[in-house]
């Protein structure tokens, strides 16, 4: 901690990411004491340049965010802090990230649709609705457990075929209905991407 490289103004960027969906929420500035205070406290401090003062992510909204990894680049001049984030709201303009304003190119293709088709079913879990296909399989255990293995047989069977446009709306149908068993059982990622990290040995 003591060796991280502050700028003119004693001050480090700090890039925010969601831990499960890897979204990057936002950006912030922290100095020395900022970043003490994330170490002690294990919630992300920043410093505030318009106002010229310290301030706890989320201490007056109560959108906290609880820290589970700090990292910095090569350079010791920027910090990675993967959170939690409490609420699901990281912008002061009450959006999930601050980061939602597509300036070139488009976000279809890339990781971006995992964080907001979480989303889009944690709303179904939490606000469920009889046309929705989503809270349907979220309503009935059996027939939610039996698309999952169907579409992993099809995305086998699409893998044996060598049907890559075929492979790819089956993989999609997989991790779709598989997220639709982890946000209804609850299964934390964490513990996921813990077992994952074993078969790296």
């Amino acid at each position: 901690m003591n060796d991280l490289v502050y700028d003119k103004d004693g001050l480090i960027p700090v890039v925010v990411q969601d831990h499960v969906t890897g979204e990057v929420l936002m950006v912030a500035w922290a100095n020395r004491e900022a970043v003490g205070l994330m170490f002690s406290t294990g919630y992300t401090h920043f410093w505030s340049r318009s106002r010229s003062k310290l301030w706890k992510k989320g201490e007056e909204s109560g959108h906290l965010q609880r820290i589970v990894s700090l990292q910095t680049d090569c350079d010791r001049d920027t910090i990675l802090a993967r959170v939690e984030q409490i609420g699901g709201i990281a912008c002061h303009l009450n959006k999930p990230s601050c980061f939602d304003e597509i300036m070139y190119g488009s976000t279809e293709g890339t990781s971006a649709v995992i964080g907001e088709l979480k989303r889009v079913i944690d709303d179904r879990r939490d606000d469920p609705s009889e046309e929705s296909y989503t809270c349907k399989l979220m309503s009935d255990e059996t027939r939610m457990c039996k698309k999952i293995v169907e579409e992993a047989a099809e995305f086998a069977l699409a893998i044996k075929d060598g049907d890559t446009e075929e492979m790819a709306w089956e993989l999609a149908d997989m991790i779709y209905h598989t997220m639709v068993a982890v946000e209804k059982t609850g299964l934390p990622m964490d513990a996921v991407y813990g077992k994952l990290a074993e078969r790296r040995q």
